[in-house]
Parts: C-alpha cells; structure tokens; sequence
C-alpha cells in the first residue's frame, strides 16, 4: 500500500517553499482531515501540538516547519524567500499525550 505524504498550509509563499526543498509530497491541503490519515503516513505543516500528537498516536509521521521568526516579522504573508532567509526547516517530531486533565 502506497504511504500519503501530506503537506499542510494555507500559505502560498510556504507551499512555494516546500516545492523548492523537492519533497515527495502527495497532497498540498489548507486543511487536514485528520481521519483520512493512516499508519505510515507523512504530514509535513505547523500544526496545532494536539493534531500533532493525535496523528503520532494513529502511527503516522509529523514533521514540523520550523524557523525562528522574529517579533517584527509575525502577522504577515511570508515568501518562500523569506522562509529560506529564516531558515527555515522541517523537523521531525513524535508527540503523545502524557496526562489529560481529570
């Protein structure tokens, strides 16, 4: 069975980013349905840490988009320029819920 690699983002200058990088994404989404993701799976984006450690759970790998974005640049449309002067990153993670609150 073919593993999925989603790539997820609703911004146009880090979608452009990512295909610079030439990573075997399968599906570029604004949006992840969580339930259409399986074992083995890839899901690459800057998701909330709870989606993170649900996907974790289900089997699936998360890779994060990471950069270190100063206070002046927040809030704004960045380009795939921008993101490669930021370096910005793809890291892999692996996230669980240790405690809920009772």
């Amino acid at each position: 069975m073919a593993m999925t690699h989603y790539f997820v983002s609703r911004h146009p200058g880090t979608i452009e980013w990512a295909k610079r990088l030439a990573l075997k994404v399968t599906h570029f989404v604004a949006h992840l349905d969580a339930d259409q993701v399986q074992a083995g799976d890839t899901v690459t984006g800057n998701l909330p840490v709870h989606l993170a450690a649900q996907l974790c759970a289900k089997g699936a790998a998360y890779w994060h988009v990471s950069m270190d974005l100063p206070v002046a640049m927040r809030g704004r449309e960045l380009s795939a320029d921008d993101l490669e002067q930021l370096h910005a990153r793809v890291e892999q993670f692996n996230i669980q819920i240790i405690q809920a609150p009772q």
